[in-house]
């Protein structure tokens, strides 16, 4: 029976349960690629489907201790050693707390800071030595209009998906031989996130009817559309030519 170290192509995807995390998986699955998937819960389905491609790791991304003991048990180095192309998707994200400062619970920032923004970073220096001398490695942090953009009452979301911006600009200067990185802003996605947006009071987020016009008037991409798009630029030759990218502005193929 193959292996996903048998693989020349392999993918780490965070948050790959649900949502456009489950669409990138499913997408490079289906292209060819192993795919390590890392959150809380499992993906039976995609187990089922793609028998012998498909890992699995148990980890709770907005917890630093649990990632650094994922990171320090040798998995990822494993089920990276020897791919000719390697991609690391942080996907796994949080829009909350939502609402204005005085309304944040610290220990709900804390845990968002950490999910949208140490563990992504965490996982690309562990990706990054993982995968020294390798032809070709990518690194893509999911990002969002939010990082450019501000918004009433999503200071937090704002300010973390802003420093994944950063991260892959500064990456990008440090030039390491084969190794890629972009944010990438997929649009507005029909997803979970999209839902509880929708459902947020808005005195803690004026913005909220923006959000529920856009569902009505189905101006939302499929979590599908958006991950085919996703992956057709992430495995292009463009890709890494600029830090941050948003979809919407790609020309349509």
């Amino acid at each position: 029976m193959t292996s996903p170290t048998s693989f020349a192509s392999r993918a780490i995807v965070t948050g790959h349960t649900r949502g456009l995390g489950a669409a990138l998986s499913e997408v490079l699955l289906a292209r060819g690629f192993a795919v390590l998937g890392a959150a809380r819960k499992r993906h039976p389905a995609l187990a089922a489907r793609f028998p012998g491609a498909f890992e699995e790791v148990e980890v709770d991304l907005s917890d630093a201790q649990d990632v650094e003991r994922w990171l320090a048990d040798g998995n990822v180095q494993r089920f990276l050693q020897g791919a000719r192309l390697a991609l690391l998707v942080n996907n796994a994200g949080t829009a909350q707390p939502i609402g204005p400062c005085s309304a944040q619970s610290p220990a709900d920032v804390g845990r968002s800071v950490v999910l949208n923004v140490a563990a992504p970073l965490m996982l690309s220096s562990a990706f990054a030595a993982a995968t020294a001398g390798a032809p070709d490695r990518r690194i893509a942090h999911v990002s969002s209009g939010a990082a450019r953009n501000a918004y009433a009452g999503w200071s937090i979301y704002c300010a973390t998906k802003a420093a994944l911006d950063h991260h892959a600009r500064s990456i990008a200067l440090d030039a390491e031989p084969a190794l890629r990185i972009a944010t990438i802003a997929p649009g507005v996605v029909d997803t979970d996130m999209q839902a509880e947006i929708r459902n947020v009071d808005e005195a803690h987020f004026p913005s909220r009817q923006k959000f529920v016009d856009l569902k009505r008037s189905g101006q939302l991409t499929s979590p599908e559309q958006a991950a085919t798009k996703f992956v057709d630029y992430l495995l292009s030759d463009a890709y890494g030519q600029s830090p941050t990218v948003d979809l919407r502005s790609l020309p349509t193929q």
